[in-house]
């Protein structure tokens, strides 16, 4: 599929899932060389950086709405620019881009002397981007909220994934963006040069870079939230557990003399006390509770219940 959006004065091209002949079609127009074409062909695994004098190639991953059990997902998009063109080439639906799309389309209805150079194209696409990456932050960070009301109502043992699930989806976030740093700088310095937009677009670059550093600052300040809120939840299941096996314990001191007693007047040998009375029951009933009654007593001035 192909979106094709004149500004004053240049291009900006979509490909989304682009055939070797659309490829071939664009390189051809553009003067694109066989290296960069090639590099578009296929998707590439890891960012890069090209240039070949007459137009510049940076190939970005960004992370996009994953699935609720923190599943990491990347979308590449090439970028290709020119002095007075912007190629973007994708292999799937990304949604900033596309919402970019309906948005120029409406403005330029509303206003068909609209101007718009290159480098505000180059600078409003990756607003768009970065703003994606800001609004998937805070989807996660909405779900870390959520997670933290049901931590502190007592449901801290169902609370253990969800909390490594979204450290996991901010990990994510956080590589994803720390492997644009050295592409995207070697991107936007070269796109300041003569040859391209030239020392108007340094600040652009600036602003670009800043926006990504924003965003890395935002995901690292929920992270840490995260860290902190899964050593809360650890600390909240241990004092738990403690609780549960110091009931036990009291339990198993408060039985054991029972048994015990129980035991003893049971063996029916020769000799055994009250063997022979007909309130036997009720008085070994009776010394067992008094015995209780003194075990928890103790234990209670001792904080150990209650």
């Amino acid at each position: 599929m192909l979106f094709r959006h004149k500004y004053s004065d240049g291009v900006w091209i979509d490909l989304e899932q682009p055939s070797q002949d659309e490829v071939r079609a664009f390189a051809l127009e553009f003067g694109i060389s066989e290296r960069i074409e090639s590099e578009l062909l296929s998707p590439t695994l890891s960012p890069l950086f090209t240039c070949d004098g007459e137009a510049a190639l940076l190939v970005m991953h960004f992370p996009s709405h994953g699935h609720e059990d923190g599943t990491a997902k990347d979308q590449e998009i090439d970028f290709v620019v020119g002095k007075h063109f912007v190629a973007t080439i994708r292999y799937e639906v990304v949604a900033p881009l596309y919402h970019l799309q309906k948005l120029l389309e409406t403005q330029q209805l509303l206003n068909a002397d609209m101007a718009l150079s290159t480098d505000e194209l180059i600078e409003i696409l990756f607003a768009h981007l970065y703003a994606s990456i800001r609004e998937h932050t805070n989807h996660v960070a909405g779900r870390l909220v959520r997670v933290e009301e049901q931590m502190f109502s007592g449901q801290e043992r169902y609370t253990v994934r969800a909390i490594s699930v979204v450290s996991r989806e901010f990990l994510h976030l956080e590589a994803a963006l720390a492997n644009q740093e050295g592409p995207l700088a070697r991107f936007l310095h070269q796109l300041a040069e003569p040859a391209f937009l030239g020392s108007s677009f340094t600040e652009r670059g600036t602003r670009i870079v800043s926006e990504r550093q924003q965003v890395e600052h935002v995901i690292r300040t929920h992270r840490a939230v995260a860290t902190e809120l899964r050593e809360t939840n650890t600390s909240l299941l241990e004092a738990r557990q403690n609780a549960i096996m110091k009931t036990l314990t009291v339990i198993t001191f408060l039985v054991l003399p029972l048994e015990l007693i129980t035991f003893i007047f049971s063996m029916h040998l020769p000799g055994t006390p009250l063997a022979q009375n007909p309130d036997a029951f009720w008085i070994v009933i009776g010394i067992m509770g008094i015995m209780l009654g003194f075990l928890a007593l103790y234990f209670a001035r001792n904080r150990w219940i209650f």
